[in-house]
């Protein structure tokens, strides 16, 4: 049966799963992680993202964030190419180093966010790693260390996090402990694993009981979360994508958007694409940008292409655009 393609939906919560080809080792020493971690927070960053929590093991990785306005296939392909490429090079070898396709699954933020946040942060313990909670706390690569004030990654939502359990810093951190200490010992995450009815629902018992009562409920194996939630998540996706499929139909293309927005502002799209930067080139990438990941769905990387300039920049470009648009709608 053929792949699903990714949901990549702005905005929306994450739970990206990363393997090592074969369940191979991913990282050999605290350097791999390290610059893995770096990469992240840069990549991040660059694409607006807000990462909740995260955990590095010898052989995959967990990461669950909100992505920005440009999804989080750009942010993965960057991190994971960049990677693969530095971890050959330093361990002399070739081949590939991840699983075909990293994991991704779009998770109802209000049910599943701190769940999901104490399912990865645990990873260690369940691995026999540490032992306690204690031991957790001095774990250098979770972003448990940095909840509990012991490490900083700017690139991390801490204080949305500390927000869902009070008010106040001493009562936060008491109730987040007892929180993350409750799961100790039990195996009650699987639903977390990964989308589709069965995790959604909490287990198989609860399905069949659904069934026995002749209830049904809508179900996708890329998302995590309730019939109504699947139900809006699919719709989303599938009018974005009729859209860019009438405009393909159409025969709009990268190119034609570039004409038309070229000719608009009186600019060469020779100069467009050779990397000016003078202020009203820009300013035309920018609309450019924005038109053709919201008319055709192209990623960033596949406009930076067409445009003159690398990915980050694009990225950049396109939320000047989206800054410039949302001024405009106030003024």
């Amino acid at each position: 049966m053929p792949r699903q393609a990714r949901l990549d939906i702005p905005g929306a919560l994450h739970h990206i799963m990363v393997r090592g080809i074969n369940k191979t080792d991913i990282f050999d020493d605290d350097q791999d992680k390290a610059l893995f971690l770096e990469r992240l927070g840069k990549n991040v960053s660059e694409g607006k993202c807000t990462i909740y929590a995260w955990v590095l093991m010898s052989n995959h990785a967990h990461i669950l964030f909100k992505s920005g306005k440009a999804g989080i296939s750009s942010v993965m392909r960057k991190l994971l190419t960049w990677y693969a490429q530095y971890y050959n090079h330093r361990h002399h070898r070739s081949g590939h180093l991840f699983e075909n396709r990293y994991k991704s699954i779009l998770c109802d933020e209000d049910e599943y966010l701190l769940m999901l946040l104490r399912y990865i942060h645990l990873n260690p313990l369940r691995a026999g790693i540490v032992k306690t909670i204690e031991q957790l706390d001095n774990y250098k690569w979770s972003g448990h260390r940095a909840i509990i004030g012991k490490a900083k990654n700017p690139w991390m939502d801490i204080d949305y996090i500390l927000a869902q359990f009070g008010s106040t810093r001493r009562k936060t951190l008491q109730e987040y402990r007892k929180f993350m200490s409750e799961e100790i010992g039990k195996d009650q995450m699987k639903q977390l694993r990964g989308g589709g009815l069965i995790r959604s629902q909490g287990g198989w018992s609860q399905v069949m009981s659904m069934r026995r009562r002749g209830q049904k409920e809508a179900f996708d194996e890329r998302i995590l979360g309730g019939g109504d939630f699947v139900n809006k998540i699919l719709d989303d996706a599938e009018d974005r994508q009729v859209r860019q499929l009438k405009n393909l139909r159409t025969g709009l293309t990268i190119q034609r958007i570039i004409t038309e927005e070229c000719r608009k502002k009186g600019i060469s799209p020779v100069e467009l694409q050779g990397g000016s930067k003078r202020r009203k080139v820009s300013d035309v990438r920018s609309l450019i940008g924005l038109r053709s990941r919201d008319e055709l769905g192209l990623s960033s990387a596949e406009i930076a292409r067409h445009v003159g300039i690398n990915t980050s920049g694009i990225i950049r470009s396109i939320e000047r655009a989206e800054r410039s648009s949302a001024d405009a709608k106030h003024s």
